[in-house]
């Protein structure tokens, strides 16, 4: 004994197996009370030669323990059943768990049936759970390895239970499993081929049409040996051949098949081995293939020998809930029809017929599969010979209430089409579009219609658009088919947009209205490639400048849609975009405008960049539409709660980020919309505008941007003035800052926003004294000239408000420079008085005009004179009731005429104004009459022979008689009229275009030709012959313009 212990631990393989041996036969062949001493000490060794790596010495091993546990009993081995199901899970080595499966299995043989009996369901069932740890299955899987080489034929009743736990490892995720179930699997069939094939087959069977392809090729290899065993081949055999249809079989290994598995048995595995040819999987395919040449003679023959089997399988697959098992038996189907020719065909296609009536679902879905399949295998002609049976199919299977079924029906109709062409579509198209009447099925109708477009849209579209939209518009399918369309769908653009757009409008105003729109809506959005978001953009735009409002309206909404719910690049198109929805702001339809507004609003609230690169073309379309309503609101920039800020985003960027140019061109823009818009639609706005613009200006730009600026702000503040109250002491710094600018034009535009500004403000004192303070500070003539501008502009806004003293100040320092060097300085300081005398007490008033304006002109300098007639002209025309009547009216008239005929051509021209500013005063509350001396000399003024003289004369009648004021007297006008068309025959052009504008305005024309035709009859042959010519030439055509603006009083500069 010492010596077999010590041969366990030998390094020698044979030593250590001789040791078992040696063991083993001991204790076969001696009494169990002579070799119990030796027990605890052989039994270490042995248990180490049990988990030996070499297999022999593990087999030697089990057995020399089976016959220790058979020779001494049970009870001597208390630990070692424990032992080895312990080991029988060990999870580090696959060797200990093979060891100790194979010394367990030899021990209960050693023990006998009873032990089997007691620990089989046990091994059973662990090895059937899915949720223990795969190297505990491994272990009791192994057991199905080694049990039936030690019990053989007594292990027969358990066959039937471990077949399925083998065919379950074998789809086992982890491979060690499924190779010790491959073997475990084989073991079975070598050894009870011929005598549990009962047990053996049913569970094979059952594998090879399992959900898990890889019970299903476990099934395919296990049933292959099986077959093999019977027919008595090995099947180890190479079986690749150029065709898949060569076979190895003979007609006795057939024989053999049918003796020993039935016909019907070897048809049922036959048939599953046949759809494995056709198995989703790479794997189970090959296999099947493999064992169908091997065991198969003759291919074709052996098909029609399994048919009908095979057909009911094929319907069960078919009916399947696993989609693996549908494609199975579609593929398969094709596989025959290829096969065995088309001569099947009234076979199967009555059999599939009858499949789509049935309850099942998912049989109708395999029928449809099936019918591909079958399609794809037949000729064109083959399929048209049978077209009266699938295309009702067909049919039938689109409108199925399954959505399943429906999507494989249009599988189905792609295949059809595939084959016999256009034929398909006449077939099943119109069928389905006339299901869309039908309340029951119309909603499976319109999905089959949609699967098909899914599969074949390029073929469909064509076929269905102009069905689509031949009125009455069906825009419930085009919706549903454009959302699967693709890119078909741009090819069509061009017909569907006309044809949405007319359904729409048919439906504005109804309850139908918004079903509408939302049909529209999924058609548009749709689109996904450029061509077509420029078909949609560009045919829309050009719908919005239809003659018909109810287009326009429907062309607007859906263009809002897109601008605002396309998640689409339309980046490329912003500049047609904004062109064209700007353009709607001047439309006459509610609709239209609210419509374009939020389209506007969408598409402009975009990042920094693309909204600077919209800056010159919004203000170009802004210019167009004002232009389009002749300075009038815009109706789209006055929409209640709205306003201007659809572009007030792109605007305000400009003004903050753009560069200079833009900026410019901005804020000039943002000028325009405020002349464009309403007073009340621009106050919620007021903010966002304003704010930009202060913090600009206090930037170092060019002097065109500042300019801009200061226009847009006097203009905001002439429209809402009230409104920027907030901003008084930011706005007033920043004009008065303006002021001593370098540039002319901006101090020009900041004295203008100054007198703007002043009508919001409550103390006037502050700012008088600045600006008196400063002109006579300021050393520069140009900056002192603006701020004498500005005073004077102020002076027209508050000088009602201004304290006594402050007013007495300013007429002693404009008095003072009435008479400066300066011509500008002069004229301003005039102009500045003029506008006072508005609002001098009378004592004021009296003391400025007798020691001043009326006072004798003898002797003095001609640059005061000059000064006092620009000062004197300018009061006439800002206080003529103070001036024109009472005490003063005679010697205003006389001094006014005088200075008219002065030498000096500046002090006559300042006269002549002052006439005009009489004849105004004279015709707004005359009867139609002028003073005989002012006509008069009018009319010699108008016949001077100064051109300049002649011009202003003809420029203060023309202004005189502007709209509205009513006319002159035929008799008075009578006169001036043949002096002014002598003057249409003058050498200077501008003379002769300025007595054309004087006549229309003095004879009234803009209203129509009754005073032309009343002075007409007065006239003398030659002066009538004259206003004639002047008529046809030039007159009436001057008559349908818009009146000039031209500002006549010079003492305000620009």
């Amino acid at each position: 004994m010492p010596i077999v212990q010590r041969a366990f631990q030998d390094r020698s393989t044979d030593t250590r197996k001789m040791a078992a041996q040696i063991i083993g036969n001991m204790y076969s062949l001696t009494d169990q009370k002579d070799l119990a001493p030796y027990l605890p000490s052989v039994t270490p060794g042995l248990k180490a030669s049990l988990l030996d790596p070499v297999p022999e010495v593990r087999t030697v091993s089990a057995k020399a323990l089976g016959a220790m546990v058979k020779g001494m009993g049970e009870s001597c081995f208390e630990d070692l059943l424990p032992w080895l199901m312990e080991t029988l899970t060990y999870e580090q080595s696959s060797v200990d768990r093979s060891g100790a499966a194979q010394g367990l299995a030899e021990v209960m043989a050693g023990l006998g049936v009873e032990k089997l009996e007691k620990l089989m369901p046990e091994i059973v069932a662990t090895a059937s759970k899915v949720d223990i740890a795969p190297h505990v299955r491994d272990g009791y899987i192994m057991m199905f390895n080694y049990l039936p080489i030690t019990f053989g034929d007594k292990f027969t009743p358990y066959v039937g239970p471990i077949i399925p736990c083998i065919l379950k490892a074998l789809a086992d995720e982890n491979e060690f499993v499924r190779d010790t179930a491959l073997r475990a699997g084989q073991r079975v069939i070598s050894m009870y081929a011929e005598t549990a094939i009962a047990l053996l087959l049913p569970q094979l069977e059952q594998g090879l049409f399992d959900d898990l392809w890889r019970i299903r090729f476990s099934s395919v290899q296990l049933l292959g040996d099986l077959l093999f065993h019977i027919s008595g081949v090995t099947g180890k055999m190479t079986t690749e051949t150029a065709s898949e249809d060569d076979n190895f079989g003979t007609a006795q290994s057939n024989k053999a098949i049918i003796t020993a598995l039935g016909v019907d048995r070897r048809n049922r595995v036959l048939a599953g081995l046949y759809m494995g040819r056709s198995d989703t999987q790479l794997v189970v395919r090959q296999a099947s293939l493999h064992v169908w040449k091997i065991v198969v003679s003759n291919t074709p023959r052996t098909l029609r020998e399994i048919l009908p089997t095979l057909f009911g399988l094929l319907l069960g697959f078919l009916a399947s809930t696993c989609a693996d098992k549908r494609t199975i038996a579609a593929r398969t189907l094709g596989d025959l029809v290829r096969k065995l020719g088309e001569k099947i065909l009234p076979e199967i296609i009555p059999i599939l017929e009858e499949g789509l009536r049935s309850q099942k679902s998912d049989e109708r879905q395999g029928v449809c599969i099936g019918l591909s399949e079958i399609m794809k295998s037949t000729s064109r002609d083959a399929v048209l010979f049978f077209s009266e049976s699938l295309v009702p199919t067909a049919r039938k299977a689109l409108c199925d209430p399954l959505e399943e079924v429906r999507e494989a029906a249009a599988k189905t109709f792609e295949q059809l089409h595939s084959t016999i062409g256009h034929q398909a579509l006449e077939d099943i198209l119109p069928f389905l579009l006339k299901q869309l009447d039908d309340e029951e099925v119309s909603e499976f109708a319109l999905d089959g219609l949609k699967q098909v477009m899914a599969v074949k849209s390029r073929v469909v579209l064509p076929y269905l658009v102009p069905k689509l939209t031949t009125p009455p518009v069906n825009t419930r399918v085009l919706a549903f088919l454009s959302s699967v369309a693709g890119d078909a769908l741009t090819r069509h653009l061009g017909v569907i947009l006309p044809a949405v757009m007319l359904a729409l409008k048919e439906k504005l105003g109804t309850p139908d209205e918004q079903l509408e729109m939302a049909n529209c809506q999924a058609v548009i959005l749709s689109v996904e490639d450029d061509t077509g978001h420029r078909i949609i953009i560009e045919d829309l735009l050009e719908a919005t400048r239809s003659p018909e409002v109810g287009m326009r309206q429907a062309a607007a909404i859906i263009l809002n849609m897109y601008c605002s719910r396309s998640k689409a690049d339309y980046s490329s198109h912003l500049r047609s975009l904004v062109s064209g929805l700007i353009r709607l702001f001047n439309d006459s339809s509610p609709v239209v405008l609210e419509e374009s507004w939020d389209a506007l609003n969408a598409i402009t609230k975009l990042d920094a960049g693309n909204q600077l690169a919209l800056i010159e073309e919004l203000h170009k379309e802004i210019r167009f539409i004002g232009n389009e309503c002749k300075g009038e609101h815009v109706p789209g920039f006055c929409l209640p709660k709205r306003g201007v800020t659809s572009i007030l985003p792109v605007l305000r960027e400009g003004v903050l980020t753009g560069s200079p140019e833009q900026k410019e061109e901005a804020a000039k823009g943002l000028g325009l919309v405020i002349r464009l818009t309403s007073a009340d639609a621009l106050r919620p706005s007021v903010v966002s505008i304003t704010g930009p613009l202060i913090r600009i200006l206090g930037d170092r730009f060019n002097w065109t941007v500042k300019a801009a600026l200061l226009e847009t702000l006097s203009l905001l503040l002439g429209k809402v003035g009230i409104a920027l109250k907030p901003f008084l002491p930011q706005l007033q710094t920043t004009f008065t800052k303006a002021l001593q600018d370098s540039n002319r034009g901006v101090r020009l535009k900041a004295a203008d926003a100054l007198g703007k500004l002043i009508s919001i403000h409550v103390k006037v004192d502050p700012l008088f004294t600045e600006l008196l303070n400063g002109i006579r500070a300021v050393e520069d003539p140009g900056i002192r000239d603006t701020m004498l501008q500005a005073l004077r502009f102020v002076i027209q806004g508050a000088g009602s408000k201004v304290d006594a003293a402050i007013r007495k100040n300013l007429v002693s320092l404009l008095l003072s420079m009435l008479g400066h060097d300066e011509d500008n300085t002069r004229i301003s300081t005039a102009g500045c008085l003029g506008e006072l005398c508005a609002f001098l007490t009378d004592e004021e008033l009296n003391t400025v005009l007798q020691q001043c304006l009326l006072a004798d002109v003898s002797g003095i300098d001609w640059m005061v004179r000059h000064g006092r007639s620009l000062a004197l002209s300018v009061a006439v025309n800002v206080a003529p009731s103070r001036l024109c009547a009472g005490r003063y009216s005679n010697e205003v008239q006389d001094m006014i005429l005088s200075n008219a005929v002065a030498d000096r051509i500046p002090i006559a021209m300042s006269g002549i104004r002052g006439m005009g500013f009489l004849m105004k005063y004279h015709i707004e509350t005359g009867s139609g009459q002028l003073p005989p001396r002012l006509s008069s000399l009018l009319i010699k003024c108008l016949q001077n022979p100064c051109s300049d003289i002649r011009l202003v004369a003809e420029k203060m009648i023309w202004w005189a008689n502007k709209e509205p004021r009513p006319p002159l007297e035929p008799q008075t006008i009578k006169p001036i009229l043949k002096a002014l068309l002598d003057n249409t025959k003058d050498k200077n052009t501008v003379v002769r275009a300025y007595s054309d504008q004087a006549i229309v305005n003095l004879l009234k024309m803009r209203r129509g030709e009754e005073l032309l035709q009343s002075l007409s009859k007065i006239l003398d042959v030659a002066s009538l012959e004259a206003l004639n010519e002047c008529s046809r030439r030039s007159l009436r055509k001057l008559a349908c313009q818009a009146d000039s603006v031209e500002q006549v009083d010079d003492t305000i500069l620009t």
